[in-house]
């Protein structure tokens, strides 16, 4: 019976001896992560679906990129966030240059970003809203 009870315990251990909201589980298992540095650099035109970025450096089509964009709307500063994915690369136009450019598609935009990012669209089709366009 004791053989039984051996094979069939957990492969895991529970964790009570801390004062944690959810019990924490001792237990090894493959993981992949990515480190993200922060940098910024510029953006080549932007719609409601994705933007032109330059990159510094080489990057990976298919990546994931949690991007920050900064833009004034009237007198007021804002940012929006974005989870972005690479699409394309043109890296022959960036040999030799100081920036590479890439595609990149939204993959998530909150609602409140996502207008915030519509309305600043609207004053750049606008002549009269947008000072640089006349």
């Amino acid at each position: 019976m004791e053989a039984i009870e051996e094979y069939i315990k957990p492969w895991v251990d529970v964790i009570d001896s801390e004062n944690r909201r959810s019990p924490r589980f001792d237990i090894h298992l493959p993981i992949e992560y990515y480190q993200i540095k922060s940098s910024i650099t510029h953006i080549g035109n932007i719609s409601e679906g994705g933007l032109l970025i330059y990159f510094p450096e080489e990057t990976d089509v298919r990546q994931y990129l949690r991007l920050k964009l900064f833009f004034s709307l009237g007198s007021e500063l804002n940012t929006i966030k974005v989870l972005a994915q690479v699409v394309w690369t043109d890296n022959h136009l960036g040999k030799g240059q100081e920036c590479y450019p890439y595609g990149v598609r939204f993959v998530d935009i909150s609602p409140e970003d996502g207008t915030k990012l519509k309305n600043f669209l609207k004053t750049l089709s606008s002549p009269l809203d947008n000072p640089l366009s006349v």
